[in-house]
């Protein structure tokens, strides 16, 4: 069986102790310690982490949890149950953040609220990832990426113009807010380093991220009064910008952000006429013309293959990309250079690749120490550390505590 080893990289000597599930919490956990943290998944010892379930399985071993969970030790405690709750406040105690998803006052009921785990480490950050926020009308619903979805307004701008809103397939929400709790995270240490040693607590609503990141619809609304409406895979700021098919029934994407690119593209499929119009000079009035722009490119591009159309769209320095699924990311000599999926050795299942870490270090890079592993199997090592004999795990088990 292979043993973590020592984590290394730029956040080595951070210990990070993971008590949330499902997404956007232990998502935020493993962003950290893909960069050298410390992180100790803590589980229910007979309900572990829901994400165990979430996808496909092979040999009834979980396959996105080898993803979430890697770089993490796995621990198994009862937190509602007293002495669960005074093991974690011991393991609190060496830590430097905790991250939990529990519903707001869930904690407190416990004897595990900011004020307890504060008392036993000032130092402490503590990120509190839910759906709706600490407080407020909503904060006691229980709530899901999908929800945050809806509410911010991306299922009304997803999906054609006379289809109905559209939800991702995937938790994307939940992935926002991930990234953005281990930024709020990495803000808070630096805090504890400016602030003389005191910790504080990180509000994450996963409603409030992804909205963020739509741009500026809360502002033209306010200014104009206009709501922005679904366009498919159109764009209301610039045009031509869609997914077109090719001779070989591939689907390429194209954007023309800047209008040096747009006209580029318009030589390109041979109708420099229409760089000539008033309108063209504008990305939004572009926008106003997009079936005239992509008739003329659709035209272009379902006439020739596809590797002629991407090697045209690259000799005219013009942004082109194919439309993949997972086949085509795996083959692709991009993300090969870049090392985008990473090959890791796992002791249930063997080679398995995954998404590497998120971005480069030049000096000090992260990396894919080990897999997300078996529940609770960590447990006597981690609680070993703080002084738990055999004999007390023993007895602990006993009780359905660990």
């Amino acid at each position: 069986m292979t043993e973590p080893t020592s984590p290394g990289g730029p956040l080595a000597g951070i210990r990070v102790l993971d008590i949330s599930t499902l997404f956007a919490g232990p998502l935020a956990a493993t962003f950290l310690g893909d960069f050298g943290a410390d992180v100790i998944k803590v589980e229910h010892p007979t309900k572990p982490d829901a994400a165990r379930g979430h996808g496909p399985a092979k040999n009834g071993v979980n396959l996105w949890w080898k993803t979430l969970g890697r770089n993490k030790r796995t621990v198994t405690l009862n937190l509602s149950a007293p002495d669960g709750a005074a093991l974690l406040l011991k393991l609190v105690a060496e830590a430097d953040v905790l991250v939990e998803n529990f519903r707001p006052g869930t904690l407190e009921r416990w004897g595990l609220g900011p004020s307890q785990l504060h008392a036993v480490n000032p130092r402490l950050v503590i990120a509190r990832v839910t759906a709706f926020g600490q407080f407020g009308p909503y904060s006691a619903r229980p709530g899901f990426g999908s929800l945050a979805e809806a509410m911010s307004g991306f299922a009304a701008l997803t999906g054609e113009p006379d289809g109905p809103p559209t939800l991702p397939p995937f938790g994307l929400a939940d992935g926002i807010a991930a990234l953005a709790t281990s930024f709020a995270i990495m803000v808070a240490l630096r805090g504890v380093e400016q602030g003389g040693g005191s910790g504080q607590v990180v509000d994450m609503a996963i409603i409030e991220p992804i909205l963020m990141l739509l741009g500026g619809q809360i502002t033209t609304f306010d200014q104009l009064g206009t709501v922005q409406k679904r366009t498919g895979n159109r764009s209301v700021n610039n045009a031509p910008r869609n997914v077109y098919l090719t001779a070989d029934g591939d689907w390429v994407a194209v954007s023309t952000s800047s209008q040096s690119i747009a006209e580029r593209v318009m030589q390109m499929v041979g109708r420099p006429d229409l760089v000539a119009e008033p309108w063209f000079a504008s990305g939004h009035e572009r926008a106003q013309h997009a079936d005239v722009l992509d008739h003329a490119v659709s035209t272009w591009i379902v006439s020739r293959p596809t590797d002629e159309v991407l090697a045209a769209f690259e000799q005219a320095q013009a942004a082109a990309a194919p439309v993949y699924d997972v086949r085509g990311i795996l083959t692709d000599p991009q993300y090969a250079a870049l090392g985008t999926v990473q090959c890791v050795d796992d002791d249930e299942l063997g080679p398995l690749k995954m998404q590497n870490v998120l971005f480069r270090l030049s000096d000090t890079p992260g990396g894919i120490r080990w897999a997300g592993r078996r529940h609770g199997q960590d447990t006597d090592a981690v609680l070993d550390e703080i002084g738990v004999s055999q004999a007390q795990l023993t007895a602990l088990r006993e009780r359905g505590i660990v």
